[in-house]
Formats: structure tokens, sequence, C-alpha cells
């Protein structure tokens, strides 16, 4: 039941890392340069694709394939 959990967390935390990535290079909150700006966003948007791929193996074990354990 934890997988279940975790891969749905997984989820939400990619739309997280994307929505940051967004926020960073696009606000005017911060009085940061537009390269510290590109520096701190491309390693979200990395990390992000990166946890799309764990999320939908996650996904795809924990809701997809069957169980043959006895709980």
């Amino acid at each position: 039941m934890y997988d279940k959990v975790f891969a749905i967390f997984g989820t939400v935390m990619v739309f997280f890392y994307f929505g940051l990535a967004v926020f960073v290079l696009t606000t005017k909150l911060f009085d940061i340069d537009k390269a510290m700006r590109i520096i701190l966003a491309v390693p979200l948007f990395v990390y992000a694709i990166y946890r799309v791929f764990v999320s939908y193996e996650k996904i795809r074990d924990s809701f997809f394939t069957t169980d043959d354990r006895d709980e």
C-alpha cells in the first residue's frame, strides 16, 4: 500500500519541481540576474525529467503489476 502512496507523492513532486523551475525563471520577486536564474532552473528541469521516468516506473510497478504476496 505504501508503494502506491509514494508513487503518487513522487508524481506530485514532479509537478513541484517543474513549477519551481518555471518560477525561478520567470519571477521578479528576487533580485537575481538572468544567468543565475538559468543556472538554478536548468538542474531543476533536468531533475524533474529524471523524476518523471522514476515516477512512471513506480506507478507502473505499483498499480499495473500483479502482486502474488499474501498480505
